[in-house]
């Protein structure tokens, strides 16, 4: 395994991020393929013996379990100043606004419980997993000066947001001496290239880790043509990112498999060799061991400057999608 430090930070981190959106109570949350708490108790401890070091959820997935089951892992299986963990926060609820719950107050509600379902005094880097349109960015940003000086969250990062957005949160930080955001995490694979444009080179100059999700577009991108999973199956989600590009889409898959059959490897090796070449950390879920070994072999796998280009050629612009292409709406909607 590699390691390399997480944007301007001190946090030293291996090259792949476990995502943890898998492990949780099934009967519970959004998904019906995650795993159980036994499955996940093998899946991190592999992830450890291999050198994997970081680790990625969030208090939504599988309403809290996935925090639960991903904390008493990491308790049990290795010290605390060996890991770094990442958990992230959504807005505000309807609710909570209704009640008048300030941001800060929302912030400072959703960390004790992701600390207590942890079961961790403090979380190496908090993330603001969406944009809050309805709570202003200075709010926000105050809030989570206010928990890192606290001691109980060390950095703080952002998810599923635009570069203009980002570019705003972070000067504004600068200009008032808080706390600024040190990674970005957006959607961005081999099919979902959307992030170049602007996302890309803001952080490369700005010195802002790129910790891209969907690393593997849901297993899209692991897979040959009739191949199947549970999660492809079942996730909606993905299925609502992917499947009005899938054609497009498809040809590119097409020529991750041709270069996994020409070097002998496999497609999630190509995959992430490419993605390698572009990001700090990508975060790539894992429900089973052998997600777990391509994905570390991926960190010293090589793609040539041809074969990289051969891998880019057909992408063609795409929609934004998932909690973005919301995002945008609702942007658009506020301006009105």
């Amino acid at each position: 395994m590699k390691y390399v430090n997480l944007g301007k930070s001190d946090l030293k981190v291996s090259r792949i991020c476990m995502g943890c959106m898998g492990f949780g109570n099934s009967a519970t949350g959004q998904h019906s393929w995650t795993i159980d708490e036994t499955q996940t108790r093998e899946i991190i401890r592999h992830g450890l013996d291999s050198g994997i070091n970081f680790f990625d959820t969030a208090i939504v997935y599988q309403n809290g379990t996935s925090e639960q089951f991903v904390g008493k892992a990491l308790r049990d299986f290795a010290k605390r100043k060996d890991y770094v963990i990442a958990t992230k926060f959504t807005p505000r609820t309807q609710e909570e606004i209704d009640a008048k719950i300030s941001g800060q107050q929302h912030i400072v509600n959703y960390l004790d419980q992701s600390l207590k379902n942890l079961g961790m005094e403090y979380i190496d880097l908090y993330i603001y997993h969406m944009w809050d349109y309805h709570t202003p960015m200075e709010e926000i940003m105050e809030g989570l000066h206010n928990v890192v000086k606290s001691g109980k969250v060390r950095y703080i990062g952002i998810s599923n947001c635009f570069a203009w957005q980002l570019a705003k949160a972070n000067f504004y930080a600068r200009e008032h001496y808080l706390t600024e955001f040190i990674s970005m995490q957006g959607h961005y694979n081999l099919i979902a290239r959307e992030e170049e444009r602007e996302m890309l080179p803001f952080c490369a100059d700005q010195n802002i880790a790129l910790t891209p999700y969907s690393a593997l577009a849901s297993g899209r991108l692991s897979k040959r043509p009739g191949e199947n999973s549970k999660r492809l199956a079942e996730d909606s989600y993905a299925k609502f990112k992917y499947d009005k590009t899938a054609e497009a889409d498809g040809k590119i898959i097409k020529r991750v498999a041709e270069l996994a059959d020409k070097k002998g490897v496999s497609m999630t090796e190509i995959s992430l060799a490419w993605l390698l070449t572009k990001v700090t950390v990508p975060i790539v879920g894992a429900t089973k061991i052998s997600h777990v070994d391509g994905a570390v072999r991926a960190v010293d796998s090589e793609l040539t400057q041809e074969e990289i280009d051969y891998l880019e050629e057909l992408y063609i612009p795409h929609e934004l999608a998932g909690v973005m292409a919301q995002n945008g709406k609702q942007k658009a909607g506020s301006v009105v």
